[in-house]
């Protein structure tokens, strides 16, 4: 007999690279996938009750597709997920409530799939939104190699800044040095305590006027490499590549993904569901977008002292960067503005980064590995005991 969490499990599957498929394509994860999912999912655990006689499955299948229906929907009005994200999640919840059982194997005798004390449908999300980061990295690259190859060259910076890169892993390096030392005649050993003081040598020995530092820097390396010169060499090399690819995915994520993944639009090209880069206010009958995020915000806050910059533009926002995006309504008040010179005819506009494809890679994750946060949390409770 076929098992049914097996069959819900293939559809979910499939599902979700369908939806990847017309998420990178068109920018939609369709109705007519998630809505029939939703009913096919409550029809297959309905009968998977019946067949069990274990009524609790279509118990915790409406429970749990209702949980994250109603869950997706404060975050869809909160402008985080947009429409399609939400019935998507839902209809995984309706096909699997319960994490199904498809393989059992273990790595250094920690046993997979790992899984939490809450339910499946939540770890399904806790994972895409974990799996979002390396595609957003893969996706923001494609963009700029693609179209905006101009950014290449600020992309590649890190890589030019060899020598500065070089220095670091020198000082880190001796940072490790000194902690290995140090750490035997400490009261207690744990991995959290010796990562602490290798960053405060770090940034103490980074502080040290250039000179010294060289001096003091190529003394360390020189004992460490007198000491066991193959692994301070493999030290060196590991650092600095680490540091290098650490720069690269710093500027995708911050310059260059703002440069990529925006792009200037006048109003007659706008259409509902694009998703303003700024927010739009009108203070004294001034109207004005706010170039500056609340991140720009707590930076400059954290190098001023001055907690006021953190808060919202002054004024009334007349519209905001939710992933809803704009709306008929929205557009015609853009028209307005622009015909009455109040604003420029060129709006900013974010290019949606697909979730559908984070969805898919949280599911297998998810399905094969187990949930990401509680197997982080096992880890370090596990360290520090």
């Amino acid at each position: 007999m076929i098992s049914i969490p097996l069959i819900c499990t293939f559809i979910a599957i499939l599902a979700c690279i369908y939806a990847s498929y017309t998420d990178l394509k068109r920018g939609i994860i369709a109705n007519k996938l998630t809505f029939p999912l939703i009913g096919l999912g409550i029809a297959l655990n309905t009968i998977n009750a019946f067949l069990t006689g274990n009524l609790m499955i279509l118990v915790y299948t409406l429970l749990f597709t209702g949980t994250i229906f109603v869950l997706g929907y404060i975050f869809w009005k909160l402008g985080a997920w947009a429409g399609g994200d939400v019935k998507m999640f839902t209809a995984l919840a309706a096909l699997l409530p319960l994490q199904p059982v498809l393989i059992s194997y273990s790595i250094l005798g920690y046993a997979l799939p790992v899984m939490a004390k809450y339910p499946f449908p939540f770890t399904v999300i806790i994972n895409s939104i974990l799996a979002i980061l390396p595609f957003l990295l893969i996706f923001v690259f494609y963009i700029v190699y693609s179209e905006k190859r101009h950014l290449l060259d600020e992309l590649a910076s890190p890589v030019k800044e060899y020598q500065k890169n070089f220095l670091l892993a020198l000082v880190v390096t001796s940072a490790v040095t000194i902690t290995y030392y140090i750490t035997p005649f400490l009261p207690f050993q744990i991995l959290i305590l010796t990562l602490g003081m290798i960053y405060i040598l770090t940034t103490l020995i980074s502080k040290i006027p250039n000179r010294i530092k060289a001096v003091f820097v190529s003394i360390i390396t020189v004992f460490a490499l007198y000491t066991n010169n193959k692994i301070t060499i493999l030290g060196i090399v590991t650092i600095f590549i680490f540091i290098t690819i650490i720069g690269i995915i710093k500027k995708l994520l911050t310059s260059v993904n703002k440069e990529a993944l925006q792009d200037n639009h006048q109003v007659d090209d706008l259409k509902e569901g694009m998703i303003m880069a700024q927010g739009l206010y009108e203070t004294d009958d001034k109207v004005y977008f706010d170039s500056e995020g609340i991140i720009s915000r707590f930076k400059k806050a954290s190098k001023t002292g001055d907690l006021s910059s953190i808060n919202a533009p002054k004024g009334k926002m007349l519209l905001g960067t939710l992933a809803a995006g704009l709306t008929e309504k929205d557009i015609e008040l853009l028209k307005e503005l622009v015909a009455e010179n109040k604003i420029k005819d060129s709006i900013l506009v974010k290019r949606g980064v697909p979730f559908a494809p984070s969805i898919f890679m949280g599911l297998l994750i998810s399905i094969f590995i187990g949930d990401l946060a509680y197997i982080f949390f096992q880890l370090m409770d596990l360290l520090i005991h």
